[in-house]
């Protein structure tokens, strides 16, 4: 059986039609859910950086609770060496100062005479009655 040119054509124009009219159903199925799963992706990425960042979250809050809970105890024990040795702070003011002066941030030194750890406002005051 022998088919002539017009024969084929028409095959061939069939063909196409059926292949276009396929591709078209298939994009008009195929997409819609595409975009469904393509979304359903990217709220389940949302999740999962919104998870992971709530976590860190977590570990920091924990981190600054166990630093503030070492810290509260580092004060407690150090006002509880100031009560128990009064020349603790005293000490640690002298070291502070040697710190200070070896390392040239203090430039000049300013000497105030005191009594009782006050400040003698009126040294050598003369009286003018006479």
């Amino acid at each position: 059986m022998r088919l002539n040119q017009n024969g084929n054509t028409t095959i061939i124009v069939m063909i196409a039609t059926v292949a276009v009219v396929g591709l078209i159903a298939i994009a008009m199925i195929g997409l819609p859910l595409y975009g469904v799963w393509q979304q359903g992706l990217s709220g389940e990425a949302a999740l999962a950086k919104a998870e992971q960042t709530r976590k860190i979250l977590i570990e920091q809050a924990k981190a600054e609770k166990e630093s503030a809970a070492i810290r509260a105890e580092a004060i407690q024990i150090i006002g509880q060496a100031a009560k128990d040795f009064p020349e603790y702070r005293l000490q640690e003011f002298m070291g502070a100062f040697a710190e200070a002066l070896n390392s040239d941030k203090i430039e000049q030194i300013i000497y105030v005479p005191t009594e009782a750890n006050i400040p003698v406002m009126e040294a050598g005051k003369i009286s003018l009655r006479d």
